[in-house]
């Protein structure tokens, strides 16, 4: 059977608003995640971030700006993706097989009271799962960016922010903007960033409205 053409540019912008207006209910829990990381990476501990294919580089992405930065100043913070270190990686998938390659870092790099993030648009790569359950041992915290409900990686995390969207593209594009607010919260609770920024420019306000009308 054949695929079903790509949608138009229309449209998937389209499906990319509506997805975002459904994310409005997940704010807080994106506020929160970022307070609670923020307490917790400056008092000295750790995020380690997992993820396959496109969500493996949102997750690259999340650590990057942890780091980094993600637009002012701050001192850098203990953030390690899993998926970066091709010699362990290729070496563990190698002698214990593909759903050990992030279970088994986690068992290295996590403590009790660091935080696992898990990204999957799906909820049910195996090699994702083994990673929550391996945090969830070693007394991590664990927290998913998944796509729609239900999905064994929302049930397994101790939270979730779940992307009701049809199109992976979709899904991954919500996130990279939960990685955003997330990192943006961050900010705010470490105090290098203002808790609301000045009235936006109004040539910004009618460009949004043109993409959602």
């Amino acid at each position: 059977m054949s695929r079903p053409p790509l949608p138009t540019g229309d449209r998937h912008v389209a499906a990319l608003v509506r997805t975002l207006a459904g994310l409005g209910p997940d704010l807080d829990t994106l506020d929160r995640w970022g307070r609670s990381l923020a307490a917790r990476l400056s008092a000295g501990g750790r995020l380690v971030a997992v993820g396959n294919g496109g969500s493996a580089a949102q997750a690259q992405h999340l650590t990057a700006e942890l780091v980094g930065r993600l637009r002012d100043d701050r001192a850098p913070l203990s953030a390690i993706c899993l998926h970066g270190d091709s010699s362990s990686l290729t070496a563990i998938v190698n002698d214990y097989g593909v759903e050990e390659m992030y279970a088994r870092q986690v068992r290295a790099h996590g403590r009790r009271g660091d935080v696992l993030v898990a990204l999957s648009t799906s909820g049910r790569s195996p090699n994702v799962l083994a990673a929550v359950r391996a945090a969830t041992s070693a007394g991590l915290t664990t927290w998913a960016l998944t796509g729609p409900p239900p999905n064994a990686l929302a049930d397994l995390c101790d939270e979730a922010v779940q992307v009701e969207a049809v199109a992976t593209a979709t899904v991954q594009e919500v996130h990279l903007v939960a990685v955003h607010l997330l990192c943006a919260a961050l900010d705010v609770a470490l105090g290098v960033a203002p808790a609301a920024d000045p009235a936006p420019d109004p040539t910004e306000h009618r460009a949004a409205a043109a993409v959602g009308r």
